[in-house]
């Protein structure tokens, strides 16, 4: 198994989402984060201000090894032009605390 992390800004959530779920995979963690990028400039209220963190979502789900790649490729064709990072990390071992099931089972 792996655990693949998507970190993107929020209008691009809906893309991860349906990536996703073309994939049958429906369960994913969404954390609010700040990425840091020194130089980022916004215009706030017709004023340049430069800022160091940047809103993103962190979404993370773990899938089985077979579809990572058709994942990544659906993942990078919904996201065409947006901003952001993926990574894949393998995963030893998933526990389901409620029911004790193991490996796939609990994901």
């Amino acid at each position: 198994m792996k655990i693949v992390t998507a970190l993107v800004r929020p209008h691009a959530l809906d893309a991860v989402r349906r990536a996703l779920e073309r994939h049958a995979v429906l369960g994913m963690t969404i954390t609010e984060v700040g990425s840091h990028e020194p130089g980022h400039v916004q215009v706030h209220k017709g004023a340049r201000v430069e800022v160091d963190l940047v809103p993103r979502l962190r979404v993370e789900t773990v899938v089985d090894d077979d579809i990572v790649d058709r994942l990544l490729d659906q993942l990078l064709t919904n996201l065409d032009g947006a901003d952001g990072q993926i990574w894949v990390r393998h995963v030893d071992l998933v526990l389901r605390v409620r029911t004790g099931e193991m490996g796939q089972d609990a994901v």
